[in-house]
């Protein structure tokens, strides 16, 4: 071995949840492991995410006194996914999801709580809970990383330093209309000043779950190689033994971990594999996600799959970058149109079937209008209630504001008496609490970020006071789910259905296990962890 090589069992390539699972289970397994990563800082996509984890009956849904079940989660699934992804995979996610947590729990600081009534995506399906599967970690003091800490991938939206938790964001959109939403206002007021006093630096959601796991790779002296971009594999004859940087090569005795994210960031992939019109400027997925382990597993034989897809979210083009619209769409007051000034789907749909309604329907752009009694009610885009919109958001387009409905129309380059239509026939479904053509609001999960307090459906309210405001939305994404094609054990596939020796994929590097579609929330971190988790058994030729 030269200077210019090191060996390891295991290397893995990306430090997001996939990864640093991967790389807690090796070392757990007595395996040696090593984590290299493209950016200056650790954590991927996982730590500018809202860090919810989907996994069907696990420990933390039992302590909280959810019930569920086997069959359920695997009928649930099945109907999600269809034939999408792979029976035997959904398999393996839904029988080692559980002891996965319970391994994380106990390797590192993490603890997790259930989100209450954050319900699945499809909870009217058969096996779906309307009281929801979704856990989130439980805010973490920073300082387990010591000097490390400096090096966390940044969230994608700032907090100013303020500590929230997907559990208070539910009643902080409520604004002004509900009292628990000036209850937890002041709870995460509370808890902020009593770290600050504390000296502690605490986290939540995905920078709490990184952190949390880095933390664990800590004790065990793993190291995290930043700043270090693969360049390719290794290949001794048909296996892959190792990876190439820029000037090393890291060889690897069990196998290589590709867990380095989707092509979200790489122009010219997402012109090849996806529907037009479509940009690497809309996601809010990291700027270092340029497909580079995909390509790598392509260059060795390997198959790709769901290509196509990504983890689409209607998405606000503001002055400082991509906005994920979440909370916003499920106000009561608002709809979304098309250029003709139609409504074409249900506005608090789940976000990846919103975007693929905007695709089938030709509604990119579409536009997300609002009356001001919902900016004096509610949270927007960060905004507060009553709070004025920068002017750099209008100088940035993404925006029309006009007195009058047909101002806005003309504004936005819509006939205003189509417009004028869509909104009364929408205001007579509001006041009657039925929305006859989308349905919105009938299900439990549109409800979640509805206001419990407008009747008689949470999720409607008439557009009748001015001015009118109309945000432009663009089909943004966390991050793709089209990747590298991988078996239940996380091994890399070709197209013949053979396996690559030496080469797995986890995380959005694979084809993701929910194939075109999303089960609920946390559905990306939790099959990620799982099938990194998975990877590095394998590779130990363990059982759980």
């Amino acid at each position: 071995m030269t200077l210019n090589e090191a060996e390891f069992d295991v290397v893995i390539v990306g430090s997001g949840a996939a990864g640093m699972t991967a790389a807690l289970t090796a070392v757990h397994h007595g395996l040696t492991a090593v984590v290299i990563e493209k950016a200056e800082h650790f954590g991927g996509s996982t730590a500018r995410s809202g860090g919810g984890v989907w996994i069907p009956g696990n420990s933390v849904l039992r302590v909280a006194g959810v019930i569920d079940s086997p069959e359920d989660a695997v009928t649930y699934l099945s109907h999600v996914v269809n034939s999408d992804a792979p029976e035997a995979k959904q398999k393996a996610f839904l029988e080692h999801g559980p002891a996965m947590l319970d391994f994380v729990l106990k390797e590192t600081p993490l603890r997790f709580a259930w989100v209450p009534g954050y319900a699945d995506y499809y909870p009217e399906l058969p096996g779906g809970k309307a009281r929801g599967r979704t856990i989130e970690p439980s805010p973490l003091n920073g300082k387990v990383l010591g000097p490390e800490l400096s090096k966390l991938n940044p969230p994608y939206i700032s907090t100013r330093g303020v500590t929230v938790t997907a559990a208070d964001y539910k009643w902080l959109s409520l604004g002004t209309r509900h009292p628990r939403a000036f209850l937890r206002g002041i709870r995460v007021g509370i808890r902020t000043v009593i770290s600050r006093i504390l000296g502690r630096k605490l986290l939540s959601m995905g920078q709490a779950l990184i952190a949390g796991l880095r933390a664990g790779l800590l004790r065990k002296d793993v190291p995290v190689l930043l700043g270090t971009p693969l360049t390719g594999l290794v290949m001794d004859g048909e296996r892959v033994a190792g990876v190439r940087t820029a000037d090393k090569v890291y060889r690897a005795r069990r196998g290589v971990l590709i867990a380095s994210g989707g092509f979200e960031r790489n122009e010219e992939m997402r012109t090849k594999y996806q529907r037009s019109p479509i940009t690497a400027d809309w996601t809010v997925g990291a700027v270092e996600n340029t497909g580079d382990g995909i390509q790598a597993g392509l260059d060795a034989g390997a198959a790709v799959a769901l290509m196509d897809d990504a983890w689409w979210g209607p998405s606000f083009l503001l002055s400082g970058g991509p906005y994920f619209c979440l909370a916003e769409r499920s106000l009561p007051g608002c709809i979304i149109v098309n250029q003709e000034g139609k409504r074409f789907v249900n506005e608090a749909a789940p976000y990846v079937d919103a975007v693929h309604a905007m695709y089938d329907a030709g509604s990119v752009p579409s536009w997300l209008i609002v009356d001001q009694r919902y900016r004096n009610s509610y949270l927007f885009a960060g905004l507060g209630p009553r709070q004025p919109i920068p002017r750099r958001w209008y100088e940035a387009g993404a925006l029309v504001k006009s007195l009058t409905l047909d101002g806005l129309a003309k504004g936005i380059g819509v006939e205003p008496s189509a417009l004028e239509a869509t909104v009364s026939r929408f205001n007579g479904f509001a006041e009657r609490g039925v929305d006859e053509d989308f349905h919105k609001g009938e299900s439990t999960y549109d409800r979640y970020y509805g206001d419990p307090r407008n009747k008689p459906n949470p999720n409607l309210a008439p557009l009748l006071k001015a001015p009118f405001y109309a945000f432009k939305l663009w089909p943004g994404d966390l991050g793709t789910k089209g990747g590298l094609v991988t078996d239940e054990r996380s091994r890399v596939l070709r197209e013949d259905g053979s396996i690559i020796p030496g080469l797995y994929a986890a995380g959005n590097a694979s084809a993701a296990v929910m194939g075109h579609s999303y089960a609920g929330a946390g559905a990306t971190i939790g099959p990620a962890m799982t099938f990194g988790y998975l990877a590095a058994l394998d590779m130990a030729k363990k059982e759980d």
